[in-house]
């Protein structure tokens, strides 16, 4: 009987502990308010597309890894888009050979000159009365018929420098057609899942690799819109914890990024804090769902 007793002590002693502790967690300490339901979410999780049509070539990551920003996660069959490139280069080469040749226009000028000297000659011909004055006309028509070719050729190389300009947009085109079959990652991040399959035909939007976000994340939760509205605002300091499952939680100094304008049923705003992540080892020391407290300090209003 004795024996029975005692572990009923025990364990109702053990049960009081269990709920002081729980209470303690969830009542916010004098000069302090806790956000409720705190987590550790991702800010984005992304679907990464094909840019481009073709035969996916080769997928350079797998469900797992890490990558960083403007990694390479797939390629797109590219072959036609490089001999593209290797076609506008040498339509480029050739305006540009074009755009620089002057020879029309030092030809045009240099008939100019001599159909004037033509012209003068004739007109002390004429003056001396050895020629009929139609020749002199011809001759005087001929010298602006040579100012209109200087002209002309100079329209025309005017011309032909557009047109350089436009193959030069062109090969850009190309270069930029080529590199949209590089499929990159848009940020550091966690392969989520593989997609699409190592030679499927893929059409612009389809969906290839779902990469999350890990460099930076944020930390939500619910405040009393009624009851702390002067004190939650947009930049207010901050305290975070996260239960990481290690010995110590991690705790760090924020700031509010985010105060929604909108109150749920129960007079809660959502906010969120965002923080910078960082690997240990192979992992990352945050990550989404691990549980978190938002704290605000009283103390630390400055408005």
């Amino acid at each position: 009987m004795r024996k029975s007793l005692s572990l009923a002590v025990v364990l109702m002693l053990a049960l009081s502990h269990a709920v002081s502790a729980q209470e303690a967690f969830q009542s916010p300490a004098a000069g302090e308010i806790r956000a409720d339901n705190c987590m550790v979410r991702y800010i984005s999780k992304v679907n990464i597309p094909a840019k481009a049509e073709g035969i996916l070539m080769d997928i350079k990551v797998d469900e797992g890894n890490t990558v960083s920003k403007g990694d390479i996660v797939a390629v797109i069959d590219n072959t036609a888009s490089a001999l593209a490139i290797q076609l506008k280069k040498a339509e480029y080469k050739e305006a540009m050979i074009t755009a620089d040749n002057d020879v029309n226009l030092r030809d045009a000028a240099n008939s100019e000159q001599l159909a004037s000297a033509e012209a003068e000659a004739f007109a002390d011909l004429r003056r001396e009365g050895a020629i009929p004055r139609w020749e002199l006309e011809k001759k005087v028509l001929e010298a602006k018929r040579m100012k209109l070719r200087i002209e002309l050729a100079e329209m025309q190389n005017k011309i032909d420098n557009v047109k350089m300009i436009a193959k030069r947009s062109e090969l850009e085109i190309a270069e930029f057609e080529l590199s949209r079959r590089e499929i990159t990652a848009p940020s550091t991040g966690f392969v989520e899942s593989r997609i699409a399959q190592l030679g499927e035909w893929v059409q612009p939007g389809s969906p290839l690799v779902t990469l999350i976000q890990m460099d930076k994340l944020r930390i939500e939760g619910d405040i009393d819109g009624l009851r702390y509205r002067d004190q939650a605002r947009q930049g207010t300091p901050v305290e975070i914890v996260i239960y990481t499952g290690a010995k110590d939680d991690m705790r760090i100094n924020g700031k509010l990024g985010y105060v929604s304008m909108e109150m749920d049923l129960n007079n809660k705003h959502r906010v969120w804090v965002e923080i910078d992540n960082k690997k240990v080892g192979d992992n990352w020391l945050f990550k989404p769902g691990m549980r978190a407290e938002i704290i605000i300090r009283k103390a630390n209003e400055v408005f």
